[in-house]
């Protein structure tokens, strides 16, 4: 039917206009709400200004931050000065701590070269070398006491006299050879001697290693002892500067003051109310928007039979039935379509 289709099409037209319109008015609602929830959420430093300093934040001409600085308190900064000048000599006190401490690393090169010498010689060499020096030192007394002995055998008239010789052993070995009861106790003193150098030889091998790893250990110590002195030299320079740093962070308490407070500024959660609320806003409005009544009920008439019938009978009363044609129409579809804008 005719006017059923020119109602279609004329109401999807209508509708299509006001969807049109919805859909551009929710989408300005929703750049509105987006950009009020960042502006609701910018960073918004505070200058700050206290005993020891001054803040200061630029921003640009969008109102973001685009740089920050603080100003150190006058007297603070002559401070600074005073322990910059304290710091520079204790640099040069630390350079000199190697040329001070240089000797205690030439007796620790001492020390290890002698404390190598002792080792270099094990424990039983350094017995044996131990009985031969002693054995050197007897030799001039015990030829003496030879002498002596023999001088006073001849003079008694015992010079030949030889006493408690003994067989052969049961074994086979060789028994006691004879001897004056002098030169016995002479021989029997000799022998008794060289059995305690033989112990102390032995005590005195220990003795020398040990003295010979001392010396390795002394000499670590004076190694150790000169670099824990030129460490220690770079004690005043590092208070002098712990000092100044002490007193840069005073003068940078305003600048921390001034971001926290505008840390604490930012309101996150308003923020994303403040959009969730818009994007719902803006979607109710766009639905309210895209409804339009006269389209609606434009396109539900057309679906009615009887009204379209009597609306052709009512713009062609000449029809005799039922408006089913819209060919050759002249005047009457002209001024239909005039009507209707199609």
């Amino acid at each position: 039917m005719p006017f059923a289709a020119i109602g279609n099409v004329v109401g999807g037209y209508l509708q299509g206009k006001s969807s049109e319109k919805a859909a551009r008015t929710q989408a300005d609602a929703q750049l509105k709400a987006a950009q009020l929830a960042a502006e609701e959420a910018r960073f918004r430093p505070v200058g700050i200004t206290t005993r020891f300093g001054q803040s200061q934040f630029q921003t640009g001409p969008e109102g973001r931050v685009t740089g920050a600085s603080y100003t150190l308190d006058p007297t603070l900064r002559a401070y600074q000065d005073r322990f910059m000048g304290l710091a520079g000599g204790g640099l040069s006190q630390a350079e000199m701590a190697q040329q001070q401490f240089a000797p205690l690393q030439q007796g620790a090169q001492g020390l290890f070269g002698l404390g190598q010498q002792y080792l270099a010689q094990s424990p039983q060499q350094a017995a044996q070398q131990y009985i031969a020096g002693q054995q050197e030192l007897l030799a001039p007394s015990r030829e003496r006491q030879m002498a002596q002995l023999q001088n006073q055998l001849f003079q008694t008239g015992r010079g030949g006299l030889a006493v408690g010789a003994t067989g052969a052993r049961p074994s086979g070995a060789g028994g006691l050879g004879a001897s004056s009861p002098e030169l016995e106790a002479y021989y029997n003193a000799i022998a008794q001697q060289d059995a305690g150098l033989a112990a102390q030889a032995m005590q005195a091998g220990q003795q020398q290693t040990a003295f010979g790893a001392g010396l390795l250990g002394t000499g670590g110590n004076l190694l150790t002892q000169g670099y824990q002195g030129q460490a220690a030299a770079l004690g005043p320079y590092e208070a002098y500067l712990a000092q100044m740093k002490q007193l840069e962070a005073l003068g940078q308490q305003p600048l921390d003051l001034g971001i926290n407070i505008g840390a604490k500024g930012q309101s996150i959660g308003a923020s994303q109310a403040l959009l969730s609320g818009g994007m719902g806003a803006a979607q109710t409005r766009g639905a309210a928007d895209a409804y339009n009544p006269f389209a609606t009920a434009l396109v539900n008439a057309s679906g009615n039979e009887k009204f379209t019938n009597a609306l052709a009978n009512r713009f062609f009363p000449s029809s005799t039935g039922p408006f089913t044609d819209v060919g050759g129409l002249g005047q009457a579809g002209a001024f239909t379509n005039r009507e209707f804008g199609i």
